[in-house]
């Protein structure tokens, strides 16, 4: 199985809050490949300094986990942030931007939609995002 996960799914593989149990029991299942879009990278370094700054989380720990996160970047499937990628994302912000639809999200949104023919499940644990993955005809969990 061919698997893509946004950032707001792929925090809970390591970090333990709500949902980690359930993201590594559908991880445990066969999995292939897991593609991640490049802007994984920033939004991951950013949530763990947010946890950080709302002291969740000592500095120390975000950089070990920051660092093991660095270490496994080999063992994922990287969809590149270029021009493509951008248009489209500015096309679905037209086109759901007055459902709640942000930047960042249009990204994970047009980079899981390069992968829409190619026999993959799509996780989330966002809302909004789930909803629009769901209108465009990906498989999501």
């Amino acid at each position: 199985m061919k698997v893509f996960l946004d950032t707001s799914f792929l925090l809970k593989l390591y970090h333990q809050e709500e949902g980690s149990e359930v993201a590594e029991d559908i991880l445990s299942k066969g999995i292939e490949e897991i593609f991640l879009s490049e802007l994984a990278i920033l939004e991951f370094c950013s949530a763990f300094w947010k946890k950080v700054r709302e002291g969740e989380l000592d500095e120390k720990v975000a950089t070990e986990v920051i660092a093991y996160f660095q270490n496994d970047y080999d063992k994922f499937q990287w969809i590149p942030l270029q021009s493509a990628l951008i248009e489209s994302a500015e096309d679905l912000l037209m086109k759901y931007g007055n459902r709640g639809l942000r930047t960042l999200d249009s990204l994970q949104l047009a980079s899981a939609l390069t992968l829409k023919n190619n026999n993959c499940i799509f996780l989330t644990s966002d809302v909004l995002l789930k909803s629009l993955m769901t209108e465009e005809n990906l498989k999501v969990i």
